[in-house]
């Protein structure tokens, strides 16, 4: 089994979430201990919040959940590949596909992912 050194950045690892048919990079979150075992129990990804300082389940307010398909670890067991099965067709919490949604190319910036959804409607209070 693998399993990441939490210790190395004080109790997170960088997880990255990459689509497992197309290879595309959909976002960049952190895990903690507790993330890391309950997405190995539930199947799908669980994050760190670093700003809401709380266990997080990707696509839980928002059904845009994340399946595993497989999870690579680098060499130094600190940073986390996730390929995914992307549920809802969004992974960034502002609609689009990707997190890397904008681009820098030939001096001008331009969106490069798909706009999925409206988040004034997806997270309402």
């Amino acid at each position: 089994m693998i399993r990441p050194d939490f210790e190395k950045m004080n109790g997170l690892v960088p997880a990255i979430a990459q689509d497992a048919e197309t290879g595309e990079v959909l976002m960049m979150a952190y895990m903690n201990e507790e993330s890391w075992e309950k997405t190995l129990e539930t199947g799908e990804v669980h994050y760190w919040s670093r700003s809401r300082q709380e266990l997080w389940h990707k696509g839980g307010t928002s059904g845009h959940t994340q399946k595993v398909k497989s999870i690579r670890i680098d060499c130094d067991d600190d940073t986390l590949v996730l390929l995914i099965e992307q549920i809802g067709g969004a992974a960034c919490h502002k609609g689009y596909r990707s997190c890397f949604y904008r681009e820098l190319k030939d001096g001008a910036v331009s969106e490069c992912s798909p706009y999925v959804f409206d988040p004034k409607e997806v997270y309402k209070k």
